[in-house]
């Protein structure tokens, strides 16, 4: 069967929770944790090494179970169980979605058009791990006979982001590989990362699915030509693989049939970082730290699939998020983890989220009356805290923040985590609780000063605490905003894995560009008329 198709706004509990939204939303958390005692309690999920507190946000018991109420009201149990069985929950490009198999054990059964796919996903692993020990170990060397020392993945969206966030997350398990990205056409960057390389001892592993891709061809042919200065086309083969679907433009390129790792339609690209697709982080962190980054996103799966909801960290997670976004009409959600080895992640999960959900059709091809989607951003805190924070404690807007914190530093300076975790507590203790008027008095504030240092507080946070970023910890953090990003396109009948909005800018690109080369002219609107002559004027 495919995904359900209920509005949400027609249910039950959605008009059970306007009307409640209105007796709580002038509440402020505060008074909720001096009434219960119990509440921290209440709204914590303690699963394996993560510990996630709900409780700082403005919801009650009553909140909590109208919400659940919608999971089931929209029927998310079977839509689960949908996306597990190999079901075309993709109905407008006619796909399965199955990125959760990429992490299954072999032993697992996952169904596309009636076939197992767990063996040709298996053997696919076999080939990344025989490839990644071999470049690795310097077993596998470059047309000079040196072992290589550079990684160049050249791709982008989902075939650079969740690459590139990954291996700077794993930084401290990296091997002696020096691992580069090439994503934008902009041809300074590729140009910037030719300047740190040897075309001797790096390795370029080009990323697209079905080859043709303009940004990841453009830097893949810049990236050759500027490599072909130095060798001879028979060297490319040694310093190129691929990892497509496109299988005759791969070798036509010049990359060895035996170097081109397969990819599967039933995975979207921004969930296609388990898949071979994630063959940079193999390189980068060897791979049985990859494969413990596969099983740790499994352990998440089976959470998500298996768990009741009520203490299901990713159903949780977006109901809350439904709540302020299509009640407190919160328009957007900072991410903000405190370890700056995730410096990219609220980056990679703009595209996990916003490409996801940021649609304006219902899943009955209707146009939707209701908000969908949230903006994500975020960074690193303390950074963070010296940057926009000031708008979460005192703006005018609303921002459900998530904070991620680990109890363990890799490094071990206790002094380093100590401050950082005091940061981290503090923080969601200040938005909870603000400062009143008569406290900053009784700092002895001047009168005229007052209103100026007072804090609302009722700023809503989730608090994850993860015991210590490792592959697999890794793995299941991010399975977990996965399965929040389905959550959430259930509860709000969208589809949430196409994404024709990317298009249509592309193909009006590619039209602009003929007319740089030709006097060929397409009917444009004034100001891109006049945009395009300024530009052709200089070149």
């Amino acid at each position: 069967m495919a995904l359900p198709k209920i509005n949400p706004t027609m249910t039950n509990a959605w008009k059970k929770l306007q009307a409640h939204y209105k007796d709580v939303k002038d509440d402020h958390m505060k008074d909720w944790f001096a009434q219960d005692e119990a509440r921290a309690d209440k709204f914590t999920i303690k699963w394996e090494d993560f510990y996630v507190d709900f409780s700082k946000n403005r919801m009650t018991e009553e909140t909590f179970n109208y919400l659940l109420q919608l999971a089931d009201e929209v029927k998310l149990k079977a839509a689960i169980k949908s996306q597990f069985s190999g079901e075309v929950i993709n109905e407008t490009e006619g796909r399965a979605v199955l990125h959760t198999a990429l992490r299954a054990p072999e032993d697992a059964n996952f169904k596309v058009d009636g076939k197992n796919v767990m063996p040709e996903i298996h053997e696919v692993k076999e080939k990344i791990k025989t490839f990644t020990n071999h470049v690795v170990n310097g077993n596998l060397k470059g047309y000079t006979g040196k072992p290589f020392t550079d990684i160049v993945n050249i791709g982008i969206g989902g075939s650079d982001l969740g690459p590139a966030m990954v291996v700077d997350a794993l930084q401290f398990y990296k091997n002696h590989l020096t691992t580069h990205f090439v994503s934008n056409v902009d041809g300074d960057h590729v140009n910037e990362v030719i300047k740190k390389l040897n075309p001797e001892t790096t390795l370029f592993v080009i990323v697209s699915k079905t080859f043709t891709t303009q940004e990841t061809l453009s830097n893949a042919n810049t990236l050759k030509d500027w490599f072909l200065k130095s060798a001879t086309n028979e060297a490319v083969a040694k310093h190129f693989v691929a990892v497509s679907t496109n299988l005759s433009s791969v070798q036509s390129f010049g990359i060895d049939k035996n170097n081109i790792f397969p990819m599967w339609d039933w995975v979207g690209g921004r969930f296609s970082l388990w898949s071979a697709v994630g063959l940079s982080v193999s390189l980068a962190v060897g791979y049985d730290h990859f494969n413990s980054l596969l099983s740790g996103a499994n352990k998440m799966d089976e959470h998500f699939k298996n768990e009741d909801f009520k203490t299901n960290i990713p159903v949780v997670l977006a109901l809350i998020s439904v709540w302020y976004n299509n009640f407190f009409e919160a328009e957007s959600e900072a991410v903000i983890p405190y370890s700056q080895y995730l410096n990219q992640f609220a980056t990679y999960l703009q595209q996990g989220i916003m490409e996801s959900n940021g649609k304006s059709v219902d899943r009955n091809g209707n146009l939707i009356d209701y908000q969908t989607g949230t903006l994500i951003w975020g960074e690193p805190g303390t950074n963070a805290q010296h940057a926009f924070f000031q708008l979460i404690h005192q703006g005018t807007k609303l921002i459900p923040a998530d904070f991620i914190g680990f109890v363990k530093s890799l490094h071990g300076n206790q002094d380093h985590q100590d401050k950082l975790t005091s940061n981290f507590l503090a923080q969601t203790e200040a938005l909870l609780h603000g400062k009143t008027g008569a406290e900053v008095i009784a700092e002895g504030t001047k009168e005229e000063i007052v209103p100026f240092k007072v804090f609302e507080g009722n700023k809503p946070t989730n608090t994850i605490f993860i015991n210590k970023l490792s592959p697999e910890s890794l793995g299941k953090f991010i399975a977990m905003y996965e399965h929040k990003i389905f959550v959430q396109g259930v509860i709000w009948n969208i589809f949430s894995y196409d994404q024709f909005g990317v298009e249509l800018g592309k193909q009006l690109a590619n039209k602009i560009l003929q007319e740089f080369n030709t006097s060929n002219s397409n009917n444009h609107d004034a100001s891109t008329a006049n945009l395009l002559n300024y530009y052709k004027g200089f070149n």
